[in-house]
């Protein structure tokens, strides 16, 4: 089965469906990518690492955008050009006005404080939802769902995903017309558990269908979905897999890489990673063809064929 897999993938990556011909993987920035790509529309891209949130410019050079950043992990720009925050350590949803100041959308919900938000999309009419797994240490957890919320407004939460049908959910994403929400659900320090893609019928008002649930793609015993983005065409590049097993949970049988998925969960392209972990993706550049990569404390960039969907710009 792993043979066939890994043939598969050579024989993918040599036709060169997804990236551009001759296209090679190029190292961006090593000031500390470890989460959050997201392109800004003006020529930047942002990520998170060292307990900084980072921008790089289009002259490559890197800056600190905002320091001690409470554990940054997934970034989104809003419509209005705001940074919004998952703050996996402070454990809490926030929002960077444009003057700055910082504006609190999620903290608690029934009480309790969150686990630590991890990733984040948007739908058309600009709602937040939001992943809160719990990875590492657990004692400070003050409820026992991993689930995924939705933001209306500040402090107004609701929980849309529980644990009957995410096991602990990672990456998000809202499909073009808020049809679908694809949802990373990887439980990587378990045995026996997910390491799937999800897809979920999305309803008008932000609810999701629990019914609908289907699966796009299994990574096994191997380490599971990380973030994801899609492009022009429905196709999902999703970072998972390792290069070096971590036993006994996580083995090394899906390598570390970019899994380029069709909707319907057929692999077309692998984009293999030398470092681990892959965490996410982000498209960005003046067309929208270059696919920035976030992995071992590095950002890596490489051109493909069709421009992303930058979620803020649907």
């Amino acid at each position: 089965m792993y043979f066939l897999l890994f043939f598969l993938m050579a024989l993918t990556a040599a036709a060169g469906v997804i990236t551009e011909d001759g296209a090679k993987l190029q190292k961006a920035s090593e000031a500390g990518g470890s989460e959050g790509p997201v392109w800004d529309g003006k020529g930047s891209l942002y990520f998170t690492g060292k307990g900084h949130i980072f921008r790089l410019d289009a002259s490559g050079t890197t800056h600190v955008f905002r320091e001690a950043s409470g554990g940054a992990n997934g970034l989104f720009f809003d419509r209005e050009h705001r940074l919004v925050v998952c703050e996996a350590a402070n454990r809490r949803v926030t929002r960077t006005e444009a003057d700055g100041t910082i504006t609190v959308l999620a903290e608690t919900f029934e009480g309790k404080k969150f686990n630590s938000p991890n990733d984040l999309t948007m739908d058309i009419k600009g709602r937040i939802y939001f992943s809160d797994p719990r990875y590492g240490n657990r004692d400070s957890m003050e409820m026992n769902v991993e689930g995924v919320y939705r933001i209306d407004a500040p402090g107004k939460v609701t929980r849309v995903l529980a644990r009957e049908l995410v096991d602990r959910p990672n990456g998000l994403l809202v499909s073009p017309g808020d049809r679908y929400l694809y949802v990373a659900d990887n439980n990587n320090n378990n045995a026996g558990v997910a390491r799937k893609l999800w897809r979920f019928a999305l309803r008008a008002d932000g609810t999701v269908d629990g019914q609908s649930r289907k699966q796009i793609y299994d990574w096994g015993d191997g380490r599971g979905p990380d973030g994801m983005e899609m492009d022009a065409k429905g196709r999902l590049f999703v970072a998972a897999g390792l290069n070096k097993a971590q036993p006994p949970y996580e083995t090394d049988k899906s390598k570390g890489g970019v899994y380029v998925l069709s909707p319907q969960g057929k692999l077309l392209e692998f984009i293999p990673v030398p470092l681990d972990e892959v965490t996410n993706v982000a498209f960005g550049g003046a067309d929208l063809r270059t696919l920035y990569v976030s992995a071992g404390g590095t950002i890596w960039s490489i051109r493909v064929k069709m421009p992303g969907l930058v979620t803020n710009r649907r």
